[in-house]
């Protein structure tokens, strides 16, 4: 298998040159089961297990490898197995915060060149949820594309382009139908050879009848709507990564209707750049935006040009992040404590030699 295909590239191969010094082989993990990883190599495909010393050191999920990540490894090209040694750094990732009360990461896809925000043009379309993948786009390194799928049954397209323009400012957004073989030269102009794209959306958006249509074949399974919600079936149950015949990679996600944030900093920004740049304009810069005077924004919801819908999803969302940066602070700490008591126990090991 030609690493090249898979997307590496100069800088992987700085990243890699200390540890083929010392005899490693380098992969890039394709598929992500219980404690075991499908990864690929240039011996071929390998079934890989993280080794003792770095589960160990690890002390979050981050530090496991995930879909799209690059890792150093041990490799038995004859029971074609191998060992993961050590995940080479990442240039993108797009996480989320997992279900749940916990307050982990769970990455999404690594290394990723382009992010597909994929919705369907049914009743399920909902901006709202756009600008929620938007935040976790701009924050994960990558570029983000809004993909409109199903535009076959759809009466009104170019009104929800709109509405998708005035939330993704500055974003494409392509139309497409497969039925109709509808805007597919367009999204191939982002999947070039030794470029990794990942496909985000909720469930029967269509993400695996678009890769099917990229890869030229029936390479995902794909099912229909629910009847009377228009809401998808799951089809995709785990993250996959997939290289096309024609070069390009694919990254097929599970839908995700509930997207938890992990983080956002500038992505916040990126993704309410129209919000944040009439609050600049305030005649108070701790402006609340409730009834003080000389407010811009809400002079802006007054007069129309600020969507109220859009105003109650930044509020929203910015409550939201605070919340969470509050929890991860506490989580933090927590990671630091045990990361001093591993380091502990390994002096203590070493004077007791």
């Amino acid at each position: 298998m030609n690493l090249n295909s898979l997307g590496w590239n100069e800088t992987i191969e700085q990243q890699f040159t200390d540890y083929q010094a010392q005899g490693y082989t380098v992969g890039r993990v394709a598929l992500e089961h219980k404690h075991i990883y499908r990864v690929y190599t240039e011996q071929g495909e390998m079934l890989a297990e993280v080794a003792g010393k770095m589960r160990f050191n690890a002390l979050a999920r981050e530090d496991y490898p995930a879909v799209g990540d690059w890792v150093v490894l041990t490799e038995r090209p004859e029971e074609k197995k191998a060992t993961v040694h050590a995940v080479l750094p990442r240039k993108s990732k797009f996480s989320r915060k997992v279900a749940g009360s916990t307050t982990d990461e769970q990455i999404v896809a690594a290394n990723v060149d382009t992010v597909f925000l994929v919705q369907a043009l049914n009743n399920d379309f909902n901006p709202r949820r756009i600008e929620r993948y938007l935040i976790m786009a701009w924050e994960s390194g990558a570029n983000p594309v809004v993909v409109l799928t199903k535009a076959d049954l759809c009466d009104d397209v170019e009104e929800k382009v709109r509405d998708v323009e005035s939330v993704a400012l500055g974003v494409p957004v392509i139309v497409t139908s497969a039925a109709e073989s509808r805007g597919l030269e367009d999204l191939l102009t982002y999947v070039r050879a030794g470029q990794t794209v990942a496909l985000l959306g909720s469930s029967g958006v269509g993400k695996s009848t678009l890769i099917n249509c990229l890869y030229g074949e029936e390479r995902m399974l794909t099912s229909g709507i629910r009847e009377g919600d228009d809401r998808g079936r799951h089809t995709t149950t785990h993250r996959e990564l997939i290289a096309l015949p024609g070069g390009g990679i694919l990254i097929d996600t599970p839908g995700m209707r509930e997207l938890q944030l992990w983080e956002a900093g500038d992505g916040f920004t990126d993704s309410f750049q129209d919000v944040e740049a009439l609050a600049a304009q305030c005649r108070f810069s701790d402006c609340g935006h409730r009834s003080e005077p000389g407010c811009a924004v809400q002079s802006a919801l007054l007069d129309g040009s600020l969507d109220e819908g859009r105003y109650r999803s930044y509020v929203k969302l910015q409550r939201e992040l605070a919340h969470l940066a509050r929890k991860e602070d506490k989580r933090a700490q927590a990671a630091e404590r045990d990361k001093w008591k591993k380091i502990t126990m390994q002096m203590r090991q070493k004077y007791k030699k």
